[in-house]
Order: C-alpha cells, then structure tokens, then sequence
C-alpha cells in the first residue's frame, strides 16, 4: 500500500470514527498496519489507534499500539514523532492508573530537544504530568503543571486545551474540598464549549456535564447534579464511552447515597465498579468501594463496611493514592470507633495524621487541615494552597511554606 493509498485509508477510518462506526473504523486502521509500508502513514493510524481505543476504554491495547508507535518515531528518526508517541505512551500509563510511569514519560517528553510540535503538544504533556501528581496526591505539584498547561493553552489559543484543563481543575479543587473552585472550572469548560465547540466531538461537552454534577452534588444540589449527569451519560452511551459511563454510574451512585436512598445506589455502585475493573481504572475502583463503604456505614452493616474498605486501601496503596488512602483510615477510624476496638481505633488514627503530613493537606498559616470541610482555597504563585480567610487575615506576601522551608538548615 503506497502513501496516497494510506492516507485515504486513514481519512475513510476518521469518518467512519466520527459516525460512531468504531469497529469498522478499526478495521480499516487495522488493514492499513498491515499492508503500507508508508511509515508517516504507519506513524499516523497507530496515532489514530491508541485515540480509539482510549475512548473505548481499552487500555491495554492503547498503550500496546503506543510503544509501536515509539518504534516507528525511531525508525523516522524525526524528533516531533517521538515526542507525539512519548506522549501518548505517558496517557496510556495515565489511564491504566501507572502514574510514576506517567510522570517519567511526561519528562522525557519535557527533556527532547525544540521541536515545532512542543509548542502545541507541551500543554497537553503539563495536564498529562498533572493529572498523573494528582492521582499520587502530590497536590502543589499537580496545580504547577496545571497551571503550566492552561499558559500553553492562552499562548496558542487552544480552546480544547483549556477545556481539558478546566475539567481537571474541577476534579482538583473537588479533592481538596474548594466547591465552589470545583463548580467553576468545569462551567468555564462548559462556556469554552459553547463558544468555540461548533466542531469538536460531543465528549467536550459531556466531560464538562460530568464534572459539573459532581461539584453540584458536593455542594448538595443534587438536581442539578442529577441533570447534568444525565447528559454526559447521554453522550457517553451514544459514543461507546466506556471509561466515561462508568464516571457516570458512579456519579448516580453518590447522588441516591446522597438522598439516602441507598437502595438504588448499591446497583449503580455495582455497575460502576463492572465497567472500572474491565477497563483497568483502579483508582475508580477505590471510589466505588468508598461510596459502598459510606452505604453500609449508614445501614449499620459495619463487618461489610470493613470489607469493602479494605479491598479499597489495597488498591489505593498498590496505585499510590495518598489522598484515597487517607480518606479510609477515616471511615476505618470511624467504624472502629462504634465496634469499640481502641488498638485498631488508634493504628488508623496514626495512619491518618501520616496520610495528611504526606499530602501536606493542610494550612501552613492556620494548621488546619484542607479538605476536611468545604472552604474557599488561594494558591499562591508557588502552587502551596493556603485557607483564603487565613490569607485576608494574615495579609501576607510571600509564602509561609516557601518561608519555612528556604529557613531549614543544611546537613554536611
């Protein structure tokens, strides 16, 4: 298969994709590997492969496809290739929740020489970095590279960027309890996709209706919540987005716990938890286990509560989820405290106040812990987050944090 032929091979895939003809989509894409011997071409379907696959939730194989495409970057031996296939591989890893792997292909993603796709692939390759320091908890780390990537994203007036980069914001300031943060990133991806979304694939606009519900149902709207997940589940069934469903799912699950009406949650929970463990999203796992363990916390079912925290600390643990971790020895804490059992009582106790130090989730003015209550965050230049009335009240302009640690004396 020449180059002309391989490249409407492609460009019939792309339109079969855009119909939501998938398989047949993959098919051809198949085919193409196959038989061109075009290694620009080859270099593109497999670019068009770990994209599909992605969507459909199929990790494994989209990072499959993205180390072949590493090979052939090599063979092309064009620096723009290989930093376009580190990235992909880094989002494989991101997606299969591998996030010290994510962040180590995001660096020598970071580490190649110039090339003209850094200046439009270095944004995507910031929100990657972040969204995988967010999966470990290392919160200041996450909002430098978020921050990174929405520059990138004014800088060369990428809207779909900064609709990405709002999205994880929300889910960002939805961890650390800013509500109101958590509703207004997503809103403003919402507006970028009103205003500029005329051509883009639907699942903009659904990833913002998903992250929208879950800071409406934070904030205990719980209608508006349930509107706005409906419409992103809409989409996702419409499109075979699996990974998204299961968000979804999820999402419905917290909304009917959240109404006490827990009946119908434990089926979504189920659900939920199917799609996340076929798809290999293990960090939603644990958020599924925590919302069955919060159901069985309010029926009373402590034994059961139990199992279900444990299965969830250990795949919050074997992810490196400091945050997920830490809410666990909360609920065990909690559920040790009503069994009346003070050695384990305290062993979570412990584990706690050590999850908070690691996460260093709380004020460095107050010493207040950040995200155990719903309150209004600053971050400073520096990323260090810091309660806003604490700010107002203190009137300080340089960080505390940064204060502290440039006074910590040196070790010969």
């Amino acid at each position: 298969m020449g180059q002309d032929q391989t490249k409407q091979q492609i460009e019939k895939g792309l339109q079969l994709y855009q119909s939501n003809q998938t398989e047949k989509a993959l098919h051809v894409w198949t085919k193409v590997l196959e038989k061109s011997a075009d290694l620009v071409g080859r270099f593109r379907v497999l670019g068009c492969l770990v994209t599909a696959h992605s969507e459909m939730g199929r990790y494994k194989e989209m990072l499959k496809f993205a180390v072949v495409q590493i090979d052939t970057a090599r063979e092309l031996e064009d620096a723009d290739f290989l930093l376009e296939s580190y990235l992909n591989l880094a989002r494989s890893n991101e997606k299969l929740c591998e996030f010290h792997k994510t962040i180590s292909y995001c660096k020598t993603c970071l580490g190649l020489p110039g090339t003209r796709a850094g200046a439009q692939l270095g944004g995507q390759v910031s929100l990657s970095m972040g969204n995988a320091f967010l999966g470990l908890s290392l919160f200041q780390k996450a909002l430098e590279s978020f921050e990174k990537a929405l520059r990138y994203a004014h800088n060369n007036d990428d809207a779909m960027l900064e609709c990405r980069v709002c999205c994880s914001l929300g889910s960002f300031y939805a961890q650390v309890k800013d509500y109101e943060k958590a509703l207004f990133f997503p809103c403003k991806a919402a507006e970028l996709v009103s205003d500029y979304g005329k051509g883009w694939s639907l699942k903009y606009r659904a990833m913002s209706q998903y992250h929208m519900a879950v800071a409406y149902r934070l904030l205990g709207h719980l209608g508006s919540a349930m509107e706005c997940c409906e419409e992103s589940m809409k989409i996702a069934l419409q499109h075979g987005d699996r990974p998204l469903q299961a968000l979804c799912l999820l999402c419905f699950a917290d909304i009917h716990r959240s109404r006490g009406d827990l009946e119908t949650a434990f089926p979504r929970y189920d659900s939920a938890m199917s799609i996340m463990t076929e798809i290999g999203n293990r960090l939603g796992q644990v958020q599924v286990l925590l919302g069955v363990a919060k159901c069985w916390i309010a029926r009373k079912a402590l034994d059961k509560a139990l199992e279900a925290i444990e299965k969830a600390q250990d795949l919050a643990e074997e992810v490196g989820n400091k945050l997920s971790q830490l809410k666990l020895h909360c609920l065990s804490e909690g559920v040790y405290r009503s069994k009346g059992l003070q050695r384990e009582l305290r062993a979570h106790v412990v584990r706690f106040h050590e999850c908070v130090e690691e996460t260093e989730l709380y004020c460095g003015l107050c010493g207040e812990s950040i995200g155990e209550r719903n309150s209004r965050l600053q971050a400073l230049p520096c990323s260090h987050i810091f309660h806003l009335r604490c700010l107002h009240n203190n009137g300080t302009r340089s960080c505390p944090n940064c204060r502290r640690s440039s006074m910590k004396p040196g070790f010969v």
